[in-house]
């Protein structure tokens, strides 16, 4: 009876450790893919995606391992499992060296030629796998589970991982001593503790064929089934150490995107075949038969049910987790992102306007002019476009601008009614004159008068097609704010994320120009755009996002500076096709004052702008270009 009530139990524990093999395969595949998604460029991340790939092939096989499976099948796996045992010791070594660079001890050439050659060797091993000399073939019945027979390489294989593993500890260790800050020594400790878990879970396998495993069956499986359990957790906690690592996110949205990552994949996931598992079992026990139909639709159901819950309760948890004390303004800025007017939607509205004001004067067209740095330009035009084709807005303009009065009368000009659109009243003062946004054209018959209520109801849809005008203005500003402050956010992010670990790091001690003094030399080698001393002896040439261009162009340095130049003015220019407006006038001076070479009283008539005005403008656009080009040199400091 006792040895029967210690069968059951070692059954039990198989069971479950199949059940935990296969949720660490899932979610190993699930953390690789996120690796591959968002910060594959930083070394750490790859060498993690590499043990993580490696972890992906050795519990997958382990897995997919099971009765209905022949023999040639089982062996098959289990080779393709050492595949991934072989290279794990290569992969702890490399993500060592990385942690040791990004901790500020770069390599002398030593380290680096080490890991190569650790690479080497387990290229070598895997080609003794091949030839049948590192293990042997199957053993079927084997205990404690059919393994591959050891060999003498086999031993000698378990020496070199146990060896390469405490040298890559070494490392570790010696990058957390470099750690300065309590968060990267917090963060450290999570990664060494989680790189313990694929160097554990892969050991059991080591020991297959041994006196061990073989004479203490329920022993060998009790401490696999630990491990596991270990490794399910450890691997969460690296993934999460590591997701730091190449990403200038704040941490709140880092772990969340990670939190939702695990939620929506490996969680997702393991609880549809979870679900599964208990059907199939049920079915086996009540109806005779383990598949049915209520199988997928059991996975269905579960996947749409958690998915839903996921994006029902997210902004709680988000809240409760990682907001914290900054929620208030996070949530100013989601509000912003989900009802802000952009142009789509301001042409949507707008439509919807003319479409009410044509109805109610039954007009055969009606249009909205926005009125832009001075310009009037047609936004949104309803019904026969041809009525307008032979008349000019500006004399529209100069129509309501003559006339000055900012209150609710109407003009006519040709064939159309106009409402002109004002800015609202800012504090309740009657006698403030408010600026003009722009139009509100309808076309008319004849001499036909508007009667007192049509009259009501147009301009109750010019005030809404006002406040939509002066929305998108205030919006507009808003966006540009947000564009001048990019680069100072975008610098201090990753300032910030490069001191989570490395104190030492290369942007700080080596710091790039000053943004007047780069002001200067973007000036001075525009002014010699197409050629010249200011362009060819420019200290620009120094920066290494030049150097860099200047491989794609030959070794031509002046090329590869007037590359950067060109790539830096396109940045300022805004979308759409190009236009004489207010948004578009720091574009249009760096293109037509240096690029065409244009004087400046011709540039200056152009943009209807004085002299002294277009000076102060192009100082504006020059300091843009030299943010896009300071920009872009950080970015190549950081890689």
């Amino acid at each position: 009876m006792f040895n029967g009530w210690l069968d059951g139990l070692l059954v039990g524990i198989k069971t479950i450790n199949n059940i935990l093999t296969a949720g660490i395969a899932i979610t190993a595949f699930s953390l690789f893919l996120y690796a591959l998604s968002f910060n594959l460029r930083d070394r750490v991340a790859r060498s993690f995606a590499i043990i993580l790939l490696c972890v992906v092939v050795v519990f997958t096989t382990e897995a997919l391992q099971n009765k209905t499976v022949p023999n040639w099948g089982i062996e098959l796996l289990l080779r393709l499992q050492w595949v991934g045992i072989i290279f794990l010791p290569p992969s702890y070594l490399h993500l060592s060296d990385a942690l040791l660079v990004t901790a500020g001890r770069p390599s002398r050439g030593r380290r680096r030629l080490a890991v190569r050659l650790v690479y080497v060797v387990s290229l070598a091993f895997l080609v003794l796998l091949v030839a049948g000399l590192l293990v042997g073939p199957l053993m079927q019945n084997g205990q404690p589970a059919p393994h591959l027979q050891r060999t003498a390489w086999t031993d000698f294989f378990t020496v070199y991982y146990m060896a390469i593993m405490v040298w890559a500890g070494g490392n570790f260790i010696r990058a957390f001593a470099r750690m300065l800050t309590r968060s990267g020594q917090r963060r450290m400790l999570y990664l060494m503790a989680g790189a313990t878990a694929p160097a554990l879970g892969s050991y059991p396998y080591l020991l297959f064929g041994s006196d061990l495993a073989a004479k203490y069956p329920l022993f060998f499986w009790s401490t696999a089934l630990v491990i596991n359990m270990l490794v399910a957790i450890l691997i969460i906690i690296m993934a999460y150490a590591v997701a730091f690592f190449g990403v200038s996110w704040p941490d709140r949205v880092v772990k969340s995107r990670l939190f939702k990552w695990l939620l929506r994949g490996p969680v997702a996931a393991s609880l549809a075949l979870g679900m599964m598992t208990i059907v199939r079992r049920a079915g086996a026990v009540f109806g005779g038969q383990e598949y049915s139909a209520f199988v997928p639709l059991t996975v269905v159901v579960t996947v749409l049910m958690f998915e839903h819950a996921v994006t029902l309760f997210s902004p709680i948890w988000e809240k409760l987790l990682f907001f914290g004390r900054d929620h208030a303004e996070l949530q100013l800025l989601q509000n912003i992102e989900e009802r802000l007017l952009t142009r789509s939607d301001l042409q949507q509205f707008l439509e919807t306007v003319l479409a009410a004001v044509r109805d109610h004067l039954q007009s055969p067209c009606a249009f909205v002019a926005a009125l832009d740095g001075g310009e009037l330009t047609l936004s949104v035009v309803a019904g026969n476009r041809a009525l307008l084709e032979k008349e000019d807005l500006d004399e529209a303009l100069e129509l309501v601008n003559h006339n000055g009065e900012s209150g609710r009368h109407e003009f006519v000009w040709g064939g159309f009614w106009i409402l002109p659109l004002h800015q609202r009243r800012m504090n309740g003062d009657r006698d403030e004159v408010r600026p003009l946004l722009g139009l509100l054209g309808v076309a008319h018959k004849g001499n036909r008068q508007i009667d007192r209520d049509q009259r009501d109801a147009v301009w109750l849809m010019a005030d809404r097609a006002a406040l939509a005008l002066e929305d998108r203005q205030l919006q507009q500003r808003v966006f540009r704010s947000l564009e001048d402050l990019q680069p100072q956010i975008d610098m201090l992010q990753r300032m910030r994320a490069a001191g989570r670990y490395d104190t030492h790091a290369n942007f700080l001690t080596a710091p790039l120009p000053g943004e007047s003094d780069l002001a200067d030399w973007v000036k001075d080698a525009l002014t010699h755009y197409w050629g010249g001393p200011k362009l060819t002896n420019s200290p620009l040439m120094k920066l290494k996002v030049v150097q860099l261009l200047a491989e794609e162009h030959e070794g031509n340095a002046s090329n590869a500076l007037r590359a950067l130049l060109r790539k830096a003015v396109d940045q300022i220019k805004p979308e759409g096709e190009r236009r004489f407006t207010s948004e578009w006038i720091l574009y249009n001076i760096l293109e037509m004052k240096f690029i065409e070479g244009r004087k400046v009283r011709e540039v200056a008539g152009r943009l209807a702008m004085s002299e002294a005005d277009l000076y102060r403008k192009q100082r504006v656009a020059v300091e843009a270009v030299a943010r896009a080009i300071l920009d872009m040199e950080q970015n190549e400091a950081l890689q």
